[in-house]
C-alpha cells in the first residue's frame, strides 16, 4: 500500500512538474524564430508611414499571443541624405497585445544606403537585417517610374477584387461622350448633390466640381495626387460622389458614379471611404486615428475588459435612439450615450444630455463593440475590428468596399437592424467567452489582410485600371476644368524623365 501511495505521490509530482515547465514555455520567446512580414520590409514601397510586423514565437514553435506584455523590441535604421549625413527617420514601436508588434517608420527626405536591423531580446532574427541601396523616396517625392502592373506587383497588391468586378459587371464598356451632359444634367443639383468630374491625363490630374458644398474634393485630390507620385496611371475619366449617400439608384438610369458607400438598392461604384483613405495618407502625420495606431495602443487584455457593450456617437440613426432606451432598462449591459445631437434636438431631454467624447483608444476597454448605421455605413467598422474587442454589427443595406469579405459569425456578431436581438446577443456572449475572442481576433486578422494603408492605395489603383480599359471614349482635358497641381518640395524627382514627358499633349489653364 505504502509503494503504491508513493507511486502515486511520484507520479503526480512529475505531472505537476511537467505542467510548471509546460507553462514557463509556453511563453518563452525563441528570438530566432521570429515571423516579420509587412510592405515596410520592401523600403521602395513609397508610403509617409512605412510599417511592418513581428509575431512571437515561443521555444515549443507557437505563436505567442498572449502572456508576454512586453519584449525588447529594436529596430535601428542607418542611412544617408544626398549630402552624406545621417538621414532623418522616425521611428515608432506599437505593441499589438496579442504577441504580434507593428513598426512603422517615416522618412523626411530622400534616403541612401537604407538599412533596417532588427533584433529581440538583444538578438538579432532571421531576415532582420534589411539593405537598400536606393534612393529611397519619401511620400512627396514625384517619382512615378512604374507602370500599374508593375506598380501592382511591387506593392504586394491582391489580384481578386469581388467588389470591384460586381460593381464593374454593368460598365463592359462606356463612352462618356454620349452620357456626360446628361450625366452632369441629372445630378448637378446644387442643393442636394456635390460632384466632381475628374480626368487623369498623362498622369496629371484635372477636376470640374459641380454643387454648393464642395470641400469634400481635398480627400479625392489628395488619394489621386498621392498615387501619381508613385505609379504612371492611366488616362481616364470619371465621377466622384462627394456626399455620403449612394446616388446611382436600382431600376433607374444606370450612370457610371464613383461613391464612398454603396447599398443594395444602389449602382454606384464603390471607392474606401474618404476617413480610412484619409487615415491612410497621413499615417504618422496629422491624424491620431489610423489602422495601426488602434492596433497599438490597447491598453487592457481580453481578460481585463469590462464585460458591457460601448458605443458612443451621435443621433444621425432612430435605432441610435433606440439604443439609449434598451441600456436604461438593462445598466448591467451597457455603457453607451448619444455624443451630439442634431437630427432629433427636440428629444434630448429625453436622450441627453449630449456626453463629451472620448479617446478612441479607450473604446477597447471593454468586451463589446457596436457597429451601428449613421446616415449610412458607420465608416468606424474597420477601426473597431481591427481592435481586440469583437464587434456587434447591425444588419444593414449599406457597406464599404471590403464587406464583401465579413462573414457574420466569423468576424463579427450580427444583430437585427431595429436591435431587438441585441439584449440576447450580448447574454450569449457572455455565455462564450472563448467564441467571442476567436471572433474578436478573426476581425482584426481580416483587416490586416483588406485595410491597411498599402490595401487602400491598392484599390484604388486597381479600380482605375480597370475602369480605364471600360472607358473607349477619347481622354481630353475638357473647358471648364482646372489642374490638380502637386506641391513642390524641393525633391530631386520633380526632374524625373517622366514629369517632362508628361506634360506633352496636355494644355495648359491658359489654352482652355
Amino acid at each position: 500500500m505504502e509503494r503504491m501511495m508513493y507511486s502515486a505521490i511520484v507520479a503526480l509530482m512529475l505531472i505537476l512538474n511537467l505542467a510548471t515547465i509546460a507553462s514557463s514555455d509556453k511563453y518563452e520567446i525563441d528570438p530566432s524564430r521570429t515571423i516579420l512580414w509587412g510592405p515596410g520590409l520592401s523600403p521602395e514601397i513609397v508610403m509617409r508611414s512605412r510599417y511592418f510586423f513581428l509575431q512571437l514565437v515561443d521555444v515549443n514553435g507557437n505563436n505567442v499571443t498572449e502572456g508576454v506584455e512586453k519584449a525588447d523590441i529594436r529596430v535601428t535604421i542607418r542611412s544617408t541624405n544626398s549630402n552624406g549625413h545621417t538621414c532623418r527617420v522616425w521611428i515608432q514601436t506599437l505593441n499589438s497585445k496579442d504577441g504580434s508588434y507593428i513598426v512603422r517608420y517615416r522618412l523626411y527626405q530622400t534616403c541612401y544606403d537604407f538599412r533596417i536591423d532588427v533584433t529581440v531580446n538583444n538578438r538579432t532574427i532571421p531576415k532582420g537585417s534589411i539593405y537598400e541601396k536606393g534612393p529611397i523616396y519619401e511620400e512627396e517625392c514625384v517619382c512615378p517610374t512604374l507602370s500599374v502592373p508593375d506598380w501592382l506587383e511591387k506593392y504586394q497588391c491582391s489580384s481578386n477584387y469581388s467588389q470591384i468586378l460586381n460593381d464593374l459587371k454593368d460598365f463592359p464598356q462606356l463612352n462618356f461622350s454620349n452620357i456626360r451632359t446628361q450625366l452632369i444634367k441629372n445630378y448637378a443639383k446644387p442643393h442636394s448633390v456635390s460632384l466632381c468630374h475628374y480626368v487623369i491625363k498623362n498622369n496629371r490630374i484635372f477636376r470640374r466640381c459641380y454643387g454648393e458644398h464642395v470641400g469634400f474634393k481635398v480627400f479625392s485630390d489628395s488619394i489621386l495626387l498621392s498615387l501619381t507620385r508613385k505609379v504612371v496611371l492611366p488616362d481616364t475619366e470619371f465621377f466622384m460622389n462627394l456626399g455620403d449617400w449612394p446616388l446611382v439608384q436600382e431600376g433607374g438610369p444606370l450612370y457610371p458614379i464613383f461613391s464612398w458607400c454603396g447599398s443594395n438598392d444602389t449602382k454606384d461604384i464603390i471607392l474606401p471611404t474618404y476617413d480610412i483613405t484619409e487615415s491612410s495618407l497621413e499615417n504618422m502625420g496629422r491624424v491620431m486615428l489610423d489602422m495601426l495606431s488602434v492596433q497599438g495602443n490597447i491598453k487592457t487584455p481580453w481578460n481585463g475588459k469590462i464585460e458591457k457593450m460601448f458605443w458612443r456617437g451621435r443621433d444621425s440613426r432612430r435605432e441610435r435612439l433606440k439604443l439609449i432606451d434598451i441600456s436604461r432598462e438593462h445598466p448591467d449591459l451597457f455603457n453607451v450615450s448619444i455624443t451630439n445631437f442634431f437630427f432629433f434636438r427636440d428629444e434630448v431631454a429625453k436622450y441627453g444630455p449630449g456626453q463629451r467624447p472620448i479617446s478612441f483608444f479607450n473604446f477597447f476597454d471593454y468586451k463589446y463593440q457596436l457597429n451601428i448605421d449613421g446616415t449610412v455605413a458607420a465608416y468606424r467598422l474597420p477601426y473597431l475590428l481591427a481592435g481586440d474587442s469583437v464587434v456587434f454589427k447591425q444588419e444593414s443595406k449599406y457597406y464599404e468596399y471590403f464587406y464583401d469579405r465579413l462573414i457574420p459569425g466569423e468576424h463579427f456578431v450580427p444583430i437585427k437592424t431595429d436591435l431587438s436581438d441585441l439584449v440576447e446577443k450580448i447574454h450569449w456572449a457572455k455565455d462564450n467567452d472563448s467564441r467571442m475572442r476567436q471572433i474578436a481576433k478573426a476581425g482584426r486578422a481580416l483587416m490586416r489582410e483588406v485595410a491597411l494603408p498599402h490595401h487602400v492605395f491598392c484599390y484604388h489603383v486597381s479600380l482605375l485600371q480597370m475602369w480605364s480599359e471600360r472607358v473607349k471614349s477619347t481622354i481630353s482635358v475638357l473647358e471648364g476644368m482646372e489642374e490638380v497641381g502637386q506641391v513642390e518640395n524641393g525633391c530631386p524627382c520633380h526632374a524625373h524623365k517622366f514629369s517632362t514627358e508628361a506634360n506633352e499633349g496636355v494644355r495648359s489653364k491658359d489654352e482652355f
